[in-house]
C-alpha cells in the first residue's frame, strides 16, 4: 500500500510540476527563421504568432511566392523549436521525480 500512496504524491507532484512548467514555457518567446534569416519571427509558447520581419530586398512582385514560402518555413521552425522546448522540459520534471520518460499521465 505504501507503493501506491508513493505513486499517488507523486503523480500530484508531477500534475503540479506540469502545470508551473506549461505556464513557465507560455511565457518564453522563440524565435524562427527562413533564407537565411531574410525571414523571421517569433512565436510564444502557445504556439502564436507574435511578429514576422521580412528584409526588404524579398519585397519583389515577381517574388511573391517565395516570400510567402519563407514565412511558412520561419513560423514552422519557431513552432518546431517550441515543441521541443516543451518535450524537454517534461522529461526533466518526469526525471526529477523519478518517473519514466514515457509514462504518459493524463495532465
Amino acid at each position: 500500500m505504501n507503493n501506491i500512496t508513493q505513486m499517488i504524491q507523486k503523480a500530484s507532484q508531477m500534475k503540479q510540476k506540469m502545470q508551473e512548467m506549461q505556464e513557465h514555457v507560455r511565457q518564453i518567446e522563440l524565435d524562427g527563421e527562413a533564407g537565411g534569416g531574410l525571414v523571421k519571427c517569433r512565436i510564444n509558447g502557445r504556439f502564436e504568432l507574435k511578429t514576422i520581419r521580412i528584409d526588404p530586398s524579398l519585397v519583389k512582385p515577381d517574388e511573391v511566392e517565395i516570400m510567402e514560402d519563407m514565412i511558412v518555413v520561419a513560423i514552422n521552425d519557431a513552432r518546431v523549436k517550441a515543441e521541443k522546448l516543451m518535450g524537454e522540459e517534461t522529461k526533466k520534471i518526469m526525471s526529477d521525480l523519478g518517473l519514466p520518460a514515457g509514462l504518459g499521465l493524463p495532465f
